[in-house]
């Protein structure tokens, strides 16, 4: 079950609110698996998920796929893979793979965000541009990242060619998946709580979104976003998949400074279906604004078909939107799929 299933509007959250003060987080030990997270993260929804009524629309509707006309902008999606960039301890550098697929180079380790680097996910037609990387031209994988459990961001069969003894951050609830699959070295993390890698930190932050991977676990499992941070106190936002809402400017206080921001600006048509759970180009503008970060890489879209926008609608939206915010045209880091760009200190 994919992303476009999900519709929830605002609904109050129990966690502390946004002007509370709030203490640096403890880190966590690395390898951290809990037996006692609570059944269900069903309190931490921001909005409620969609009723027989809202499914019922959609079915008669039938606005989960773009038209011919939304489809023809294809050949032109951008697809320029390259070599990846040299990367010592002090490099900060991404390259994107696709969809809410990054390689991270940071405080010298070489970190995967969502990786997804099978040609087809569940319930999708097959990808609209191919993977950016090559899997053999990565180097060694140092850790991933997981934002949530949807089959387009956590895909098995790509986990699947890891090393067992890979680190990965995941988020609270979804260490027994990996567990199953014999990952031995898996950190489970609430919201605001962080570990660190070699120097690195992986704080977890919200998102405003929701997980179900099979018919009986809706909210099992949370979902989030990463901030991760160099010794030289460098840092990276990744979003994950988000809609818009209060925890953006909640981050940017917790975590200032954010050098770029990776955010998702795909997969929002229609607004009453998925507004609550996919920011649309306008509103991630809005959310690295509220982030006070200084550059934003668009992703989540031109890789799979998951709604009915225009495939190349997305790009044209957040370039007029970042020039009506009036934001300096160099940080946005709008990246062809497989490009790489280097933040030169």
């Amino acid at each position: 079950m994919t992303e476009q299933t999900a519709r929830p509007a605002r609904a109050p959250h129990s966690a502390r609110t946004p002007h509370a003060p709030h203490p640096a987080p403890v880190l966590q030990p690395l390898g951290r698996l809990r037996r006692d997270w609570p059944r269900s993260f069903a309190d931490r929804l921001t909005a409620p998920l969609p009723g027989v009524r809202a499914m019922a629309r959609l079915a008669r509707e039938g606005a989960v796929r773009p038209g011919p006309e939304g489809l023809r902008d294809i050949p032109r999606l951008p697809f320029a893979p390259g070599p990846l960039p040299e990367a010592g301890p002090d490099t900060l550098a991404v390259t994107w793979a696709g969809h809410a697929s990054w390689v991270l180079r940071i405080g010298g380790l070489t970190v995967l965000t969502d990786p997804v680097w099978s040609r087809r996910i569940l319930g999708t037609p097959a990808r609209l541009t191919p993977v950016g990387v090559r899997w053999e031209d990565l180097p060694p994988v140092d850790a991933v990242v997981i934002s949530h459990n949807h089959f387009d961001h956590l895909d098995a069969p790509t986990l699947k060619r890891l090393p067992r003894r890979t680190p990965v951050f995941v988020p609270a609830g979804l260490g027994r998946w990996f567990a199953r699959r014999r990952f031995s070295r898996v950190t489970e993390l609430d919201w605001w709580e962080a570990a660190e890698l070699r120097g690195v930190r992986f704080d977890f932050v919200p998102a405003h979104h929701w997980s179900k991977r099979t018919l009986l676990d809706t909210c099992r499992s949370l979902w989030g976003g990463w901030v991760l941070t160099d010794r030289a106190g460098r840092r990276v936002h990744f979003a994950g998949d988000t809609g818009y809402g209060h925890w953006f400017a909640e981050i940017g206080r917790r975590h200032p400074g954010i050098d770029l921001a990776l955010l998702p600006i795909g997969a929002y048509d229609p607004r009453w279906w998925l507004s609550d759970v996919h920011t649309d180009p306008e509103e991630a503008v809005r959310a690295f604004q509220d982030l006070g970060a200084r550059r934003m890489a668009p992703m989540h879209w031109a890789t799979f078909v998951l709604s009915s926008e225009p495939v190349l609608e997305p790009l044209t939206r957040v370039r007029a939107a970042w020039d009506r915010a009036g934001l300096p045209r160099e940080d946005l880091w709008d990246l062809p799929v497989g490009a790489s760009r280097v933040l030169v200190p």
